[in-house]
């Protein structure tokens, strides 16, 4: 399965949810195929730490789609605005696309925007559309969370997914370290969101 992750707006979480997704289908002894297609380059970066500090399994990022190989269980895409005809590319490769989505409006209308490219270059092969709530307020008090979930079920053509990832500091620590939060903190919280949303998209694993 060809799974993009992807947005228009940037900061919404796509390379961390990229790495941690793959790391965790590769220690399920799941052949992934990664690709990082943003200029930014920040999943080829994480990766690099990893290999630089020698961590199992091992993770390469292609950053071609000329060189993608459906032998693979799973193939897995990070895509960015800065390389616009590669990501138009990628979404009608796609047999899903996750949504990464922070609680703020800016986040819902840059969503709509991303829904409507889907739909323009999509026309004959149309993918599954799933949002996903990242950067959660861990504060109940704070509403923007709710909110945005509220407007994502009423968005067309997208699906929300039954789970959250959280603000937390262990993403961050994790990624700059080249490790998958639950390599880093196994009983973490975080890593519990990640199994869990791992578990949604990969239920076989």
């Amino acid at each position: 399965m060809i799974t993009v992750v992807g947005n228009l707006k940037g900061g919404t979480g796509k390379s961390t949810i990229t790495f941690n997704l793959s790391v965790k289908l590769s220690i399920n002894s799941k052949s992934v195929q990664l690709f990082d297609l943003d200029p930014q380059a920040t999943l080829s970066d994480v990766v690099d730490i990893r290999i630089e500090e020698e961590y199992e399994p091992v993770l390469k990022v292609c950053n071609n789609l000329d060189e993608l190989d459906k032998q693979h269980d799973e193939i897995l895409i990070d895509i960015g605005t800065a390389a616009i005809d590669s990501m138009y590319r990628a979404i009608q490769l796609a047999d899903r696309i996750v949504v990464p989505v922070p609680p703020s409006q800016a986040d819902i209308w840059s969503t709509q925007r991303f829904l409507q490219i889907i739909n323009e270059k999509c026309e004959v092969k149309k993918p599954q559309i799933l949002g996903l709530v990242n950067r959660a307020d861990t504060h109940k008090g704070i509403r923007e969370t709710g909110e945005t979930e509220d407007a994502l079920n009423m968005l067309p053509d997208i699906d929300l997914i039954q789970t959250r990832l959280y603000q937390r500091t262990s993403y961050r620590r994790s990624f700059s370290e080249g490790l998958a939060v639950f390599e880093l903190e196994p009983k973490g919280k975080a890593a519990a969101e990640v199994n869990k949303l791992s578990s949604i998209l990969y239920p076989n694993i």
